[in-house]
């Protein structure tokens, strides 16, 4: 439910900010929105189901997304759409890593694997359905539906957890750095909105600076105090190893580049070629096969060439792919941007392999919690940033050439400033040593996304 409806809304954004009443780059308000709401609340997503219970929370994080769902069907405006799509983000904070708890908790070390690559199956599945799901019910029906099929899925979930799960908690779980909290939400939350807002025209020009100042503002006495508390609801000091770094920082590079894609690419589509929502999601949903075509070669890959030089290479490639989108053309076949979406989605995820299982190399299984969290945290918000960027870029691209609504040559800069955020990620990468990860590349198989 919450990896579909991610894919789903991105392909009927047109349509909705036609109905909305608005440009369609201010609708990246409503992706942005929900990625602020992750990465305020997964940092507590654990300590709450340690203190109330994981099923309990789990079960309320399904009903908190289906309310959510609904309020995003009967919006009328921009204003209750993007409130509705942060109130989804709680919820979608709480299913996932609790989720992963649930699994954890519930199975031997020795069906951990599999369940895991269970767990997977949703994050693989989710980009190949939603684009064309959502492309379809737009197309033929109303974008309102795309919402509306949570419904049964969460009540299903809702029976299914309370009748196999378990309500864990713990006896004595760790203090809640309630005054981190507090610095990271106003912090990143502020700022994210604030660097969204930016050019929108919603609120008055200097508030969106005021609200980036203040939001950084808070974010640096939250890097203080993070430096001298003992438990620290993000510990910071985790990046001192090499390998966590690389992954934490190198990857919110290149996520930045990828976390555009989903937003550019269907309107790209759309408003600057001409092609129908379920057009635009049958393309855009081409590099989520190419993504599991590479999820197999992977391992074998990681093997022979080692997590740095892949890491290095791949950025590269991906980079390009990413900013070929912006070669298309209303006179572009429509099977050679199939063939290039295809292709565009091979190093992405050898790329989300590599960084996410590098970051596990030197931590100790205390540690892995914090560096979970830690690492969530700055993937949701990199992937957020990744929108405001290419929207701003698109917004700056259409005001200097003067249109008066967005059209096809508004997209290729915006596609090539995001594939550069992806290449920009090598000088952190190449830091790394030559045999980082060895240990990683030594079993039978290498981390997924």
């Amino acid at each position: 439910m919450e990896n579909m409806d991610v894919t789903v809304i991105a392909t009927s954004l047109p349509a909705l900010a036609r109905d909305l009443g608005q440009d369609p780059i201010t609708l990246k308000l409503a992706l942005t929105s929900y990625v602020v709401s992750l990465g305020v609340f997964i940092p507590i997503s654990g300590w709450i189901a340690d203190k109330v219970g994981a099923r309990t929370i789990f079960r309320a994080a399904m009903i908190t997304f289906m309310t959510g769902s609904i309020l995003c069907a009967l919006s009328g405006s921009l204003f209750t759409f993007v409130a509705a799509r942060f109130l989804q983000g709680i919820g979608g904070a709480m299913m996932v890593p609790v989720g992963r708890i649930i699994i954890v908790r519930s199975v031997s070390k020795a069906d951990l694997v599999k369940a895991i690559s269970y767990l997977t199956l949703p994050s693989l599945m989710g980009p190949v359905i939603g684009p064309p799901l959502g492309g379809f019910i737009t197309t033929y029906f109303h974008w309102r539906w795309i919402f509306l099929i949570n419904i049964p899925i969460c009540i299903l979930g809702l029976y299914l957890a309370g009748r196999y799960i378990e309500n864990f908690r713990e006896e004595n779980p760790a203090p809640l750095d309630v005054k981190g909290f507090i610095l990271t939400a106003f912090g990143g939350g502020t700022a994210m909105l604030g660097f969204s807002l930016l050019g929108s025209h919603l609120l008055p020009k200097e508030w969106p600076v005021v609200m980036c100042v203040a939001g950084s503002i808070a974010l640096f006495y939250y890097f203080r105090h993070a430096m001298r508390v003992p438990f620290p609801l993000l510990d910071l000091r985790l990046l001192r190893i090499p390998t966590l770094r690389a992954s934490v920082l190198g990857g919110s590079l290149f996520r930045v580049g990828l976390g555009a894609v989903p937003f550019l690419l269907p309107l790209a589509l759309q408003e600057g070629l001409g092609l129908n929502p379920f057009e635009a999601g049958t393309i855009t949903c081409a590099s989520a096969f190419g993504a599991m075509f590479m999820k197999a070669l992977a391992s074998s890959v990681l093997r022979r060439y080692g997590f740095r030089t892949v890491l290095m290479f791949n950025a590269v490639l991906a980079g390009i792919a990413i900013a070929s989108y912006g070669l298309f053309t209303s006179h572009t076949p429509y099977l050679v941007m199939l063939a290039v979406v295809l292709l565009g989605g091979f190093f992405p995820s050898l790329q989300f392999t590599c960084l996410n299982s590098i970051a596990y190399a030197d931590i100790s299984n205390r540690d892995a919690g914090r560096a979970t969290s830690l690492a969530s945290v700055v993937q949701q918000l990199s992937l957020g940033m990744g929108v405001t960027i290419a929207g701003l870029v698109l917004q700056i691209s259409n005001a200097v050439q003067g249109h008066a609504t967005i059209v096809e040559s508004d997209f290729w800069p915006a596609f090539l400033v995001v594939g550069l955020f992806s290449i920009a990620s090598v000088p952190v990468t190449r830091r790394l040593p030559h045999d980082a990860g060895l240990e990683l590349t030594r079993g039978k198989s290498v981390g997924d996304d």
